[in-house]
């Protein structure tokens, strides 16, 4: 069993904690119960009150008697008697159950709305008679006096299925495109359906007309909501003559009079998530809400929080127990969840026992787990020497930081700093000394940490006083006299780092008057240092306090510039060290020798080329050149001794390259578009004639 208390109203877990596997031998459950603390607390308040995998739905019957749950894999229904704190029978069914619901007092009449369009009716012995409808359904309600079932689901019709006659009757034509939800008022009888467009119909059974339409999700939407899409319903719950309460899937609970069209109170959840469940507790006029992640408990008047319930598992379903503090969710795990909470009412007659228990563990508290752990960030492991303990069993994740055994924080203080012992005690001897000095006369004297700051309360609070005084009236406590914040003027880990950039940029009035406040800082240490030697003129300090100055203030966006300014060049200065120590220590590297290996025989090879060499050039030149083609071109020439000469290409920049490549192109187009003027000849008896005859055709032609 685990206990949780929000806003002082105690919830009680009693399906949390261990369960027995069913294999297990009677002799090794009695061992586990004798030696596991845990399976000694474990409450089994309904034996094997689970499925084999997951509960989508949960039931009680009218008379209290039975607990009705439907599950998978495979599809089953499961029926326990809380008469006998055990499971009565169980049943597979061919599909997923989609809904269902006790149309009896006990479980002897059960319908079943499944997955694949089919509805399954059991009686007491067991199944009975199944039949389909023309949609896929999501929801349905009987209506007892006609015995008419509703259907809804992926249409706009409402489906009316007779039980009396037998037969399907003509269906209720919406407007919306499909409807996700129904409910019939329990007083007067009036059918409402949500629809997918954030709509709710009302329908009058007897006459089988639309009576009134509510549109809510125009109305879930206020200046507090942030919606993502079109808010549809998707649950619906009447509570009695005039009151209703829907859902969006968006995460808003409305609750409205029927005789208005605009709703009493809203709702928001804050998760953005469709809402599951909703149920209402007369006794409190509270509303039980809840979506896959949270269960809230409000008042249904004002709206203010009672109470909330954050199971580990998703949350499918939520029924609660009629006239009691008793509830049960139905979970994304195979264990169903069951919960009591002693301010919603008693526990059932049929586990009564929990008000005594309940009772006991109020008056024996027993301490949480979080007593015997200490919390620890990354920091405190560093300066402990407890780095290398992240990822392991001795440190548990949590937040931004670690939880630890406090025994094991302790042996370890003690060990990376022997001597806190005496550091204590000594902070402790300066506290009692300065709790004394507290009864004497007081200087106006600054603490030693943050004494800017404290320079700066201590002004503003003379201009509230003299305002104050002006006013007739009572000046408000200070900061410096408040015991809440007495820990930052005294333990040096609060100091304000004034050169940290985020202190520059968002508190640039600091620097404006920084020079004013260093003179009165000075001033105040000569008057504290008068008052306790008494040797200094009272006249110095009117001295020192005439040589204020007075400079101009500048205004707050150009201060904000300025200190950007100067972060710009700060950064820029330390970027051009950087670079200058990375050149020096580059500079520092190539001075290095460096040394080479040379292979064996390299030298030998060099002496037995120098010789070849000479020899060829005492040879004739005719004899040279035979051999030099004989050997074929070198282009490798020996040069002195262990030298060598290369010869070799440039290669040229894909650039060079193109614009290479693209001359030679257009060399080779002029080249075929080229004319040459040879075929024409130079017809005239003059020589000047034909020449300039010649000339003319030529250019012409050109």
């Amino acid at each position: 069993m685990q206990i949780t208390s929000v806003n002082d109203v105690k919830i009680y877990n009693l399906s949390h904690g261990k369960s027995l596997p069913e294999w297990l031998s009677d002799r090794k459950k009695r061992d586990l119960q004798k030696k596991d603390v845990d399976v000694q607390r474990r409450i089994e308040l309904i034996q094997d009150f689970e499925m084999p995998t997951v509960c989508t739905s949960i039931k009680v019957s009218r008379d209290g008697q039975y607990i009705i749950a439907a599950g998978t894999y495979k599809p089953r229904v499961r029926c326990y008697d809380t008469y006998q704190l055990s499971l009565k029978f169980e049943r597979c069914l061919d599909s997923d159950v989609v809904a269902f619901d006790i149309l009896s007092d006990d479980y002897s009449k059960l319908v079943f709305l499944h997955c694949n369009r089919y509805v399954e009716f059991h009686s007491q012995d067991g199944h009975y008679y199944n039949t389909r409808i023309p949609k896929f359904g999501r929801a349905f309600s009987y209506h007892y006096p006609s015995c008419d079932l509703f259907f809804v689901g992926a249409s706009s019709e409402v489906y009316r299925l007779n039980l009396e006659q037998g037969r399907f009757l003509s269906s209720l034509q919406t407007d919306a495109v499909a409807n996700n939800v129904c409910d019939i008022n329990p007083v007067h009888h009036l059918l409402a359906t949500g629809t997918v467009e954030g709509k709710v119909e009302c329908w009058d059974p007897r006459m089988r007309e639309r009576v009134g339409m509510l549109d809510c999700a125009l109305s879930s939407i206020t200046e507090a909501t942030e919606v993502d899409g079109l808010p549809s319903i998707s649950a619906l719950k009447f509570n009695d003559s005039l009151t209703m309460a829907v859902g969006t899937s968006t995460g808003q609970v409305l609750l409205y009079d029927l005789r208005s069209s605009r709703p009493l109170l809203v709702k928001d959840h804050y998760y953005g998530l469709p809402i599951k469940s909703l149920n209402f507790h007369n006794q409190l006029d509270l509303i039980l809400s809840a979506d896959s992640k949270i269960i809230k408990m409000w008042n249904k008047d004002t709206g203010k929080m009672l109470s909330s319930i954050e199971p580990q598992s998703g949350i499918n379903d939520v029924c609660l127990y009629p006239n009691s503090g008793m509830l049960f969710t139905a979970n994304e795990v195979p264990k169903m969840s069951t919960f009591y909470i002693p301010a919603l009412g008693p526990a059932p007659r049929w586990c009564s026992f929990l008000d005594n228990l309940t009772e006991e563990l109020e008056e024996n508290p027993e301490t949480t787990v979080y007593d015997d752990y200490k919390f620890v960030t990354r920091k405190d492991l560093e300066n402990l020497g407890l780095s290398h303990l992240i990822g392991s069993a001795l440190l548990r994740a949590y937040m931004h930081g670690f939880f630890m055994d406090i025994r094991l924080y302790h042996k370890v203080k003690a060990m990376a700093n022997p001597f806190a012992y005496e550091e204590y005690r000594k902070d402790r001897i300066r506290q009692k000394i300065e709790e004394t000095r507290a009864h004497r006369v007081q200087v106006k004297k600054l603490p030693k940490v943050n004494q800017e700051l404290a320079l700066k309360l201590m002004e503003e609070g003379d201009e509230e006083d003299q305002a104050c005084r002006r006013k007739k009236g009572k000046a408000a406590a200070s900061i410096l006299s408040d015991a809440r914040f007495k820990v930052m003027f005294e333990n040096p880990d609060y100091q304000v780092d004034q050169q940290s950039e985020e202190f520059r940029l968002l508190n640039p009035i600091v620097s404006k008057v920084g020079q004013k406040r260093k003179k009165k800082l000075r001033l105040l240490e000569k008057q504290a240092a008068a008052q306790q030697e008494c040797n200094e003129d009272q006249e110095q300090e009117g001295q020192a306090s005439s040589e204020e100055s007075s400079d101009d203030d500048k205004s707050w966006v150009d201060e904000v510039r300025e200190q950007r300014r100067l972060l710009r060049v700060e950064e820029r200065q330390r970027k051009r060290q950087e670079r200058k120590q990375q050149d020096r220590e580059t500079s520092l590297q190539n001075l290095e020798p460096k040394f080479y290996q040379i292979k064996s025989g390299e030298e030998f090879r060099s002496f037995g080329e120098a010789t070849r060499k000479q020899k060829e050039q005492k040879a004739s030149l005719e004899e040279r050149v035979r051999l030099e083609e004989r050997s074929g071109a070198r282009s490798m020439a020996g040069t002195a001794v262990g030298g060598k000469q290369l010869t070799f290409t440039l290669q040229k920049s894909e650039q060079q390259q193109r614009r290479l490549k693209a001359e030679r192109e257009h060399h080779e187009e002029r080249r075929k578009l080229h004319r040459s003027a040879g075929h024409l000849q130079t017809r005239g008896r003059g020589r000047g004639r034909g020449r300039g005859r010649g000339r003319g055709r030529g250019r012409g032609y050109y």
